[in-house]
């Protein structure tokens, strides 16, 4: 593939249309979360294809409709387009149906990702809750292969039911990391459950701000991940230094439909990451 060839196809590529990928991979993690690996069908646009940790797609069924999806996967590190999603609606319904070889469409990448150059030299704090950690398995991942760029990092992960923890066996190998603390707890245990059992999220009391200079990044619920800020603040973190994924609907990824606007701005063009000291007196605040 020539370098003429992928800026030709990165200078065609049109955000407001669809392009034609190809399953290559389907693994169903749990009974309702499953995960796409895509291949575009256009080598060269799939060699063009350029996506930041936080950004997502719009996955299109033909006949059936498109939905927002966050990229799981490592942008420097893998070949594939990977999104894990929840079979929750109309559109992930007729997603889970879909075998390898079948197509469907693409649109982005959208929306501004995690803040992981400015992250370098600092510690790291990820925090998650339910299928919030999709958003962030990607920025886990992304310091694991530069391990040395960063600083102390801490993996929070909170679910309520043990069938939401996904990837039991990669928080297996994260723990195993110099200078990583894993913790992962569900509200209700289970017999073969390994973890801890923890109402609401008592588990951030086990966090620990080693340092002035730490970063944390956090996805689920937006209750949960304001109590989080609030929390790692009253330890001496900057509020500015705290960033959360926000979800909404969003249906165009451009900022034209009105969807998902919050406040002044579109999660899908201004978010979907913002550093909570943007948004802090917009959260919690009901119709936004």
């Amino acid at each position: 593939m020539t370098q003429m060839t992928v800026a030709s196809a990165r200078a065609r590529h049109n955000a407001y249309l669809p392009v034609e990928a190809e399953i290559v991979e389907f693994v169903q993690e749990s009974q309702t979360i499953f995960t796409l690996g895509l291949r575009l069908t256009d080598p060269a646009l799939h060699a063009a294809y350029h996506y930041a940790p936080g950004q997502f797609n719009m996955l299109y069924l033909h006949g059936v409709g498109e939905v927002a999806i966050s990229i799981v996967s490592d942008p420097e590190h893998e070949d594939l387009l990977t999104h894990t999603i929840n079979r929750v609606g109309r559109v992930t319904r007729g997603f889970a149906q879909l075998q390898v070889g079948q197509r469907i469409g693409v649109r982005g990448p959208f929306g501004r990702g995690w803040p992981l150059r400015e992250a370098e030299g600092q510690d790291v704090i990820i925090l998650s809750g339910g299928l919030g950690c999709a958003p962030v398995i990607s920025v886990i991942n992304y310091i694991m292969r530069r391990r040395e760029r960063f600083g102390h990092l801490t993996i929070v992960q909170k679910v309520k039911h043990v069938d939401e923890f996904i990837w039991p066996e990669r928080y297996e190998k994260f723990k195993q990391v110099p200078d990583t603390t894993v913790l992962v707890a569900s509200t209700e245990g289970s017999v073969n459950w390994r973890w801890d059992v923890s109402p609401r999220i008592k588990i951030l009391e086990e966090v620990q701000v080693r340092s002035e200079r730490t970063v944390a990044m956090m996805c689920g619920p937006e209750g949960m991940m304001q109590s989080a800020t609030q929390y790692l603040t009253s330890l001496g973190m900057q509020e500015s230094s705290v960033y959360l994924s926000l979800e909404r609907n969003m249906q165009c990824a451009v900022g034209h439909c009105g969807h998902c606007q919050f406040g002044g701005q579109f999660i899908c063009k201004d978010g979907p990451v913002f550093a909570y000291s943007e948004i802090k007196h917009l959260l919690g605040t009901r119709g936004i």
